[in-house]
């Protein structure tokens, strides 16, 4: 398996990646060692064709695990408002999203960083992501509970799940810890999730 949330250290062979988001079609350059290199990947398809673009105003959203930032990119187009962290562990990620950024021309509201990056005071109206589900239960589970505990007092996660790969145990888990979860929606296998600390 490719330990796409890990920088690789073999020499990059790079890749177009085609697919429309919310009615726009885009363009974005990817390569070997990322997350879903040769495709807008089937999960994080399923998250745009689940949830309707979210309200344009002045907020902070993270795209945590961007992969090469099909997700930040799309967020910063949709809502001209919004500043997005975009954030992973993969180096080779980061500089194909902040390049794709810049071909996107929102390169000045998509912050491309390691988790390090974040000052410990940012928190955010919303999270997105299709989480690294790869890394195991437990490292999951404190990544998680890490970013989601950033989140306003009103904001809300977006967060993709493949069926196969613990959605529903997820979900359980999220309800345990004290969230309150709505399933949005599933296609192709896999769920959609929401989160907020309010009941709905």
């Amino acid at each position: 398996m490719s330990h796409y949330f890990l920088t690789p250290e073999s020499e990059t062979t790079r890749h177009r990646v085609t697919g429309t988001i919310w009615g726009r079609d885009y363009t974005f350059a990817s390569a070997n060692g990322v997350f879903s290199a040769t495709r807008l990947d089937p999960g994080t398809s399923v998250l745009f064709r689940l949830c309707t673009p979210p309200e344009d105003r002045p907020a902070r959203f993270l795209d945590l695990g961007c992969g090469f930032g099909p997700i930040a990119i799309a967020l910063a187009i949709s809502c001209p408002q919004v500043l997005v962290d975009a954030v992973d562990t993969n180096e080779r990620a980061l500089e194909l999203t902040a390049e794709n950024a810049r071909a996107a021309g929102v390169e000045d509201r998509v912050n491309v960083c390691l988790p390090s990056e974040v000052p410990p005071q940012v928190r955010y109206d919303e999270i997105w992501s299709n989480p690294p589900i790869r890394i195991g239960k437990q490292a999951l589970h404190a990544l998680l509970e890490q970013w989601l505990a950033r989140l306003t007092f009103e904001g809300q996660a977006r967060l993709v799940v493949g069926k196969n790969l613990g959605a529903d145990s997820l979900q359980s888990w999220f309800a345990s810890t004290g969230w309150a979860v709505e399933r949005l929606g599933s296609s192709k296998g896999f769920r959609v999730f929401r989160l907020s600390l309010n009941r709905w």
